[in-house]
């Protein structure tokens, strides 16, 4: 089994927002100038032999550019392959809350992310702390990114440390999934998943042949490594994503706990699924 722990499927107004443009232009591709069918989507996990995907929303300081009931029904239209992960509004603080609260008990939702470089707003920010409380009152997970932007938006807010590694101090109970590896720290976000229990690493934005050597040793070497799968589609494929993952070495234990174990505990733990 598969899961990619970062997906997008996104709307045009997302996808041909400005600060993507950087994204597009490395990776070859023109935005789409009409909304995606969510069938695509499913192909294309198809393709990477992906058997549950979770896509999220994308709130930033000029509104939705995917909506949590955007994503809602993309969900709806793809049973049992697509769940949803919430984002929210940072400066309306309690209807941020109460919206978190909607999406995980009313949509169904497994998480809640914010990407801190699109509100240039550290992960430390107050405004940040009431939705930490209310993820672990929910038990679900806070996934953010960490490392460079490739957007162009200040990289300062992706820094693990102090960033990640004081919300995990201030909230030990808050499962946290730092997405896109951290580099070029990668090896400050190996230290602060090794310290803190409850915190995880994605490696989302980034194909197989492009690891840091220190986040493959790392998953090597630990058999309870806690790296999960994950792609960013659609700027990279699944099938592009995994090519020459035989090449980690890595063994079954580990190979199960990045592909779907890791994500199967933080988001769907009781659920049944895998």
């Amino acid at each position: 089994m598969i899961i990619d722990a970062w997906m997008q499927h996104g709307t045009v107004r997302f996808l041909n927002h400005e600060m993507l443009d950087s994204l597009w232009r490395w990776t070859g591709q023109e935005p789409p100038k009409e909304e995606v069918p969510v069938e695509v989507t499913v192909a294309a996990m198809d393709a990477g032999n992906i058997d549950v995907g979770l896509i999220s929303a994308w709130y930033g300081p000029e509104g939705a550019l995917v909506s949590n009931d955007e994503v809602a029904a993309s969900v709806a239209a793809a049973p049992g392959r697509l769940r949803g992960v919430a984002s929210v509004d940072l400066r309306k603080p309690m209807e941020a809350v109460r919206e978190l609260r909607r999406c995980v008990t009313e949509l169904g939702f497994v998480g809640l992310r914010v990407v801190p470089w699109l509100w240039e707003l550290p992960p430390t920010d107050r405004r940040y702390y009431p939705l930490y409380a209310e993820c672990v009152e929910l038990g679900v997970p806070f996934c953010t990114q960490v490392g460079h932007t490739g957007p162009l938006r200040p990289s300062e807010t992706g820094r693990p440390i102090p960033y990640v590694d004081q919300v995990a101090l201030d909230f030990p109970d808050l499962v946290i999934v730092g997405g896109h590896i951290g580099y070029p720290w990668t090896e400050e976000m190996i230290a602060v998943c090794r310290k803190h229990p409850n915190v995880y690493i994605d490696t989302s934005a980034y194909t197989v042949r492009r690891y840091p050597p220190e986040l493959v040793a790392y998953m090597k070497q630990d058999r309870r490594h806690k790296v999960m799968f994950g792609t960013n589609h659609p700027m990279i494929s699944a099938d592009r994503a995994l090519k020459g993952l035989p090449e980690l070495g890595l063994d079954d234990a580990a190979r199960e706990a990045f592909l779907s174990g890791n994500a199967r505990r933080v988001f769907f733990a009781g659920s049944g699924i895998g």
